[in-house]
């Protein structure tokens, strides 16, 4: 039997219902520029072709591993990743965005850089805007430059078992899960570089509010 390593980065990613969406995601993980990934991809309950999307890229890639149990939510599918995982940091891709090439690379440089954080997030573009409706009032449009963008935490495995992972709340899950964790553990904000493509979907307004 031949062993695999440990990856040095999982990337959970939760999806629903994304068939059309959720391949380009797998692709961008595939073409990054390091090859010390593992990619959990939680299905949570779609009833679409999703699996169907996803097979071909299962079969070829031993390091993409697929879950899936009844609909639950972004927040316990997410759960059920870091649970599963062995990287040693851990991150997110939602199942509409898209890395560039550099993604992970440019996390992990920053994370073993000189005074790393334990954790950080940021460092994205928004292809179609940076307004998103609000979940909690869709008439207000909130700009998302001023949220924590869940897909972009990168952080070490420790820090979200610490905090035993997301909440499921209505709203502001990400910037929950990143208020308690950076109360006890050394975080960082970024702005560049900008590798992660953040997509507006009808299901993606923002969950993401940053607290004034």
């Amino acid at each position: 039997m031949r062993f695999r390593p440990e990856p040095l980065v999982s990337v959970v990613m939760a999806t629903y219902n994304r068939a059309g969406l959720v391949a380009e995601a797998v692709e961008s993980v595939v073409r990054q520029s390091i090859t010390g990934w593992e990619l959990i991809i939680v299905d949570d309950g779609s009833t679409d072709d999703t699996f169907d999307a996803l097979s071909a890229w299962i079969e070829r890639h031993p390091a993409i591993r697929y879950m899936k149990h009844s609909n639950r939510k972004a927040a316990l599918s997410r759960n059920a990743g870091i649970q599963a995982s062995f990287g040693r940091y851990v991150t997110f891709l939602d199942s509409d965005d898209r890395y560039l090439p550099l993604h992970l690379e440019s996390r992990v440089r920053l994370m073993e850089g000189p005074d790393a954080p334990d954790m950080l997030s940021g460092g994205f573009s928004c292809p179609e805007g940076t307004m998103v409706r609000d979940r909690s009032d869709p008439g207000k449009l909130v700009d998302v430059r001023g949220c924590i963008v869940g897909g972009t935490m990168f952080a070490r495995r420790e820090v979200f078992l610490d905090v035993g992972g997301f909440r499921a709340l209505d709203y502001a899950e990400d910037t929950d899960l990143w208020e308690r964790a950076a109360a006890k553990w050394k975080s960082m904000k970024i702005e560049t570089p900008e590798t992660y493509l953040y997509r507006q979907s009808p299901d993606s307004i923002t969950l993401r509010y940053q607290k004034p």
